[in-house]
């Protein structure tokens, strides 16, 4: 893996501010991470079991936004997981919605982030577990079955993939950057696509990879695969793990502004400290082109 070991934080990130707050003990969160990479291998089990070979693929309500029994296959057997081990905290998970629970942590699940992929055969895809603590990533783990990867990180912790710590690159120029980045599903409704960030971005760098399953891209910003990624319109459970991967790596993570990141917005930039104030800066450049404003909150609560 690519990766620049010992790249320092420049600000507390999300995942250690929720470490702080919930009062976790170090024993705790050992055993929720381990909870957490246990789920996540159990949901890419059941992808796997199932990859290639689909009996249906339905649309849920938006143009290319789908979904298949192996989405709620996986999602089942981690739901039933996280509320046998975790009865008194609260899940949203993609397919089945909001459980709630007393407190203030919830688990953000993905069964299949990458659904397209799965349905066509295109082997980019995982299961995505995150842990948040009054709306903020804690900690997580992801599981990409055709991969072969297993990603884990906690604060405290580190950021891991089958047994490696992982670590955010150090490039600092734009044009010797390779990023990545994802088009929401109201892409062709919305003149706020991310086409013309996409067109700015693959002029000046060396190239912007579009993989299409946003956890997945996290975890390659974390271990140093990419310098940098940027999305809209995305959901908590896409986020979650990977925010934490990228911050325990040593990259940060916020809004399009550089501002602290809110994961109901859809909005975020995650890269290596060095880079970051240029994605920040592109973002700014772009933002005439797209004709609105880049705080609106994009998900539906």
């Amino acid at each position: 893996m690519r990766s620049e070991m010992g790249v320092p934080m420049t600000r507390q990130g999300l995942s250690d501010q929720a470490a702080l707050g919930s009062g976790l003990s170090s024993s705790e969160l050992q055993r929720l991470s381990e909870l957490a990479r246990q789920a996540a291998e159990l949901g890419g089990v059941e992808l796997s079991r199932r990859f290639g070979r689909l009996k249906q693929v339905r649309e849920k309500g938006r143009c290319g936004d789908l979904v298949t029994e192996a989405d709620l296959a996986a999602e089942a057997v981690v739901l039933d997981l996280l509320q046998r081990e975790t009865p008194g905290i609260g899940v949203l998970a993609e397919e089945s919605g909001r459980r709630p629970a007393p407190g203030d942590l919830e688990w953000c699940v993905d069964p299949l982030d990458g659904t397209t992929n799965y349905a066509h055969g295109f082997p980019f895809f995982s299961t995505s577990i995150g842990l948040t603590w009054k709306g903020m990533p804690l900690l997580g783990a992801l599981a990409a079955p055709a991969l072969r990867e297993l990603y884990w990180a906690a604060p405290g912790l580190g950021s891991w993939c089958n047994g490696q710590a992982l670590a955010v690159t150090a490039c600092d120029r734009l044009e010797d950057a390779l990023l990545a980045t994802g088009f929401a599903y109201d892409r062709s409704t919305r003149l706020d696509n991310n086409y013309a960030e996409f067109a700015y971005f693959t002029h000046c760098t060396h190239g912007v990879r579009r993989a299409g399953a946003a956890a997945l891209d996290l975890a390659y910003v974390a271990a140093g695969r990419l310098d940098g990624y940027w999305e809209r319109g995305l959901s908590p459970w896409d986020l979650a793990a990977g925010v934490v991967l990228v911050e325990q790596a040593g990259g940060l993570v916020t809004s399009y502004d550089g501002k602290a990141l809110q994961l109901p917005s859809g909005r975020i930039i995650a890269s290596g400290p060095a880079i970051h104030p240029a994605l920040v800066q592109g973002l700014a450049q772009c933002r005439p082109l797209s004709g609105c404003s880049y705080g609106a909150p994009e998900l539906d609560p």
